[in-house]
């Protein structure tokens, strides 16, 4: 993608996002995205084919960062000088969730809510998978990975809607009941 395929991505997707701080997935039009991100139908269809296509190239960008293989310092955390680690890591995504949880609570309280699950389930196989690896256990690692893989997404969804407690917090309560520690 040139500079400018890129600026307009962004703008797509900023756009998406602030119309997802104030409606539902289900009652957000294309023509609305169009109008925000003040763009042409051709421009928004030459990047996405459909509402759902946005969706997914959204949480593909929010999961390229935010499971990325070296942790970084950011503005609400740093993690960089840290012991890669799977504390840090949960604690890691976790924040980036919390950074973005004005427009995830909105994915997740719809039928949108089931497309990021699943993409995010996706990403967490890779964390978790390479943890059982280093496990020695009688349980079928396969068994293993799919309920921690769902147990820690659906404490993610639970999460967001009591989002009193700190991705520290989250993190120390997810690990605490899984065959990790």
């Amino acid at each position: 993608m040139d500079r400018r395929q890129k600026k307009t991505r962004q703008a797509v997707f900023d756009a998406f996002t602030r119309l997802l701080e104030c409606k539902t997935y289900s009652n957000i039009t294309v023509q609305e995205i169009i109008d925000e991100a003040d763009i042409g139908r051709s421009t928004f269809y030459s990047h996405f084919e459909t509402k759902d296509e946005l969706l997914k190239a959204l949480c593909e960008e929010i999961f390229n960062h935010v499971f990325a293989e070296n942790l970084t310092r950011e503005n609400t955390h740093d993690f960089s000088t840290s012991k890669k680690d799977l504390t840090a890591e949960i604690t890691h995504i976790l924040y980036h969730l919390q950074d973005n949880s004005r427009y995830i609570k909105r994915i997740l309280s719809c039928e949108s809510g089931e497309m990021f699950m699943s993409y995010f389930k996706d990403n967490l196989k890779k964390i978790f998978a390479g943890e059982l690896q280093k496990k020695k256990t009688d349980i079928p690692k396969d068994y293993l990975l799919n309920h921690m893989v769902c147990d820690f997404a659906e404490t993610v969804r639970w999460w967001m809607n009591h989002d009193t407690y700190k991705p520290e917090e989250i993190s120390r309560f997810f690990l605490s009941t899984t065959p990790f520690q």
